[in-house]
């Protein structure tokens, strides 16, 4: 994990890979589990007797789902000591290259593709490739974008 002490850190650092974190498991159960807060019932996700006969072969995660589940990898990345409070400010690009299958395991290579002065604090635009195990492709690639205020 990457620990920054300081904004002239974090500014410093601009284009460094900031890490990668730890494998998780995609199950039909957190499938279903967002299905249901998000309304979003396709079968795709949520019938695997019908997913077996389409065209991915099993159901598969939704592509927000695995874009909801970064936050959580990225901060196992690196962590600023100091900071007051941290706040999602956005995303500039987000895509899906390839789908996600239940039963895979993912994880975050994380980039710290700018770091930029704002009133108080940094904003950062962290890269975010989510791999997935096993495959060439991956299921996410995002440009999130972070304010961290001192």
């Amino acid at each position: 994990m990457r620990v920054f002490t300081g904004a002239d850190e974090v500014l410093a650092a601009s284009g460094e890979q900031l890490g990668t974190s730890d494998w998780m498991a995609i199950d039909q159960q957190r499938v279903y589990a967002f299905a249901d807060a998000t309304e979003d019932h396709q079968w795709i996700h949520v019938d695997p007797q019908r997913a077996a006969d389409g065209p991915f072969g099993t159901t598969i995660a939704h592509g927000f789902l695995t874009l909801s589940l970064l936050p959580y990898l990225i901060f196992q990345t690196y962590r600023v000591e100091g900071a007051g409070m941290t706040i999602n400010y956005g995303l500039n690009k987000v895509r899906f290259p390839a789908p996600v299958p239940v039963g895979s395991m993912v994880r975050a290579e994380v980039t710290l593709a700018e770091a930029n002065e704002v009133t108080g604090g940094v904003q950062l635009v962290l890269r975010a490739t989510m791999q997935i195990k096993g495959e060439e492709k991956p299921g996410c690639v995002a440009d999130w974008v972070t304010r961290v205020y001192f």
